[in-house]
């Protein structure tokens, strides 16, 4: 089976991001248009409900790479949060601590991660971790 170049899978889900063709709870796209790297992004995600995240946005800065999709992306909340898997100095999450990451496949995409970090707010372990002030950034 043949690999889908690079810029065409992050085509493929830059098109996603933009129709809003995904869940509801999360979004992404370029965070500049001009960028024909596709290296920076930005990405949403929703607070799950009945947690300390509910009615709470996030934003997360997500990197391409130029090995994405073989590598995982490198993603960073913008919003401050706390969870086990994020670096509470930077906003990083920590390959080694986030299972999307630290299992990474060249299938996944940045619409799984989003998703993935969201059920990690919304496991029992974390949902009802003391968060930071709304609208805090790192």
């Amino acid at each position: 089976m043949s690999k889908v170049p690079r810029n065409f899978r992050l085509l493929e889900e830059l098109e996603k991001g933009e129709k809003g063709l995904g869940p509801e709870s999360c979004s992404y796209g370029l965070a500049d248009s001009d960028d024909i790297t596709m290296t920076n992004w930005n990405g949403t995600i929703l607070g799950p409900p009945h947690s300390n995240h509910e009615n709470r946005i996030y934003s997360v800065s997500i990197e391409c790479g130029p090995q994405y999709p073989d590598e995982p992306p490198k993603i960073t909340f913008v919003s401050k949060i706390n969870l086990p898997c994020v670096d509470q100095t930077t906003g990083e999450v920590k390959r080694e601590k986030f299972h999307t990451l630290r299992d990474w496949k060249r299938l996944y995409t940045m619409e799984a991660i989003l998703l993935d970090l969201r059920k990690e707010m919304a496991s029992p372990a974390n949902k009802k971790l003391p968060q930071p002030e709304e609208g805090s950034t790192f």
